[in-house]
């Protein structure tokens, strides 16, 4: 690549700021809904599901934001791109919510047990939640739902134009489908208000996502 075309990708700096500028007010902002909306009594424990959903969501929604502004940088295709910002947006305000749950609730923002243990344990109804794909339920401290590992971030980041695309929505389309799965767990673990309302909503909004994904990924030029 020449020096003309470094350039012309070269975004400028008070862009980048007001981008970053931008991040830190949703972030702050989901945040401040989320204490004024958590205000329970009494609020949920430090090892219940509410307290476990709230953390480990956060930590994935956090990767979601992660892959999304990587190819905003390295797509050309404006369809993915848009898509790439609403997601951005969305699963950044939704972590501030939770971040600010469990400030409302007196409760760390670290786990005292491995992630994912609040998904072993039972539902409401007395059943456990299992794997679609499989006969045993999730264990304390394996990889959430859909995390890309660091090989296929390393992959996603070092990808450009059409293969970007793909790799992008190949892997937000797992990540979705881990998502959804531990909305839908908690959803049979909890009737807090305020996790019920931002598990359905994660449900909804990113089924739908997974189906326009997965037309965008019929749509591109074959590999």
């Amino acid at each position: 690549m020449t020096s003309a075309e470094t350039g012309s990708r070269r975004v400028p700096a008070r862009l980048l700021i007001a981008a970053a500028i931008a991040v830190v007010l949703l972030l702050l902002g989901g945040i401040a809904i989320g204490r004024v909306t958590a205000a329970t009594a009494p609020p949920p424990s430090n090892t219940s599901a509410e307290a476990g959903f709230a953390r480990d969501m956060q930590t994935h929604h956090r990767q979601a934001v992660e892959m999304s502004l990587i190819v905003r940088d390295n797509s050309q295709n404006e369809e993915v791109r848009r898509l790439a910002y609403d997601i951005l947006n969305t699963q950044l305000h939704q972590a501030g919510q939770m971040y600010g749950w469990l400030e409302a609730w007196g409760l760390p923002q670290t786990a005292s047990e491995p992630s994912m243990t609040w998904m072993t344990r039972p539902a409401a109804d007395g059943s456990t939640h299992e794997h679609a794909d499989a006969e045993v339920s999730h264990r304390p401290g394996d990889p959430m739902p859909g995390y890309a590992t660091g090989a296929q971030l390393t992959e996603l980041q070092q990808a450009t134009g059409t293969d970007a695309d793909r790799v992008y929505l190949t892997l937000m389309v797992a990540h979705h489908q881990g998502g959804v799965e531990m909305a839908q767990a908690v959803l049979a673990r909890s009737d807090e208000p305020v996790v019920v309302d931002l598990a359905e909503s994660v449900v909804s909004s990113q089924t739908s996502e997974i189906d326009y994904m997965e037309e965008l990924l019929a749509a591109l030029p074959a590999a």
